[in-house]
């Protein structure tokens, strides 16, 4: 069963961003999805913008591209502050990270 499957949001959009107030600088996130995060200088998480660019403002989301969905996934899954939230686009509920119903 893919990920996608799993959580029911097979061909929905989604977006993910991160909780810097939880967020523990333990870069896992950027070891399972480079191309999606980064630590900055403060030592903390960021989402990355379409032109790699970081999104610093609180709450900054960005898509998830399809093809790294597993990898986004597993970064919220493994990340010790809980701080990872993936949501549909489409209604804004969250399908993965520490807020899922």
């Amino acid at each position: 069963m893919s990920v996608q499957q799993e959580a029911g949001v097979e061909g929905q959009a989604l977006e993910v961003w991160i909780d810097q107030d939880l967020c523990t600088g333990d870069g896992i996130c950027v070891q399972y999805a480079p191309e999606v995060f980064e630590l900055d200088i403060d030592g903390l998480a960021y989402v990355k913008g379409a032109d790699d660019e970081l999104l610093q403002s609180a709450g900054a989301s960005t898509p998830v591209p399809l093809p790294l969905l597993t990898d986004v996934v597993d970064s919220a899954r493994e990340c010790p502050g809980e701080c990872i939230h993936v949501r549909r686009v489409s209604d804004g509920v969250e399908v993965y990270g520490p807020d899922v119903a």
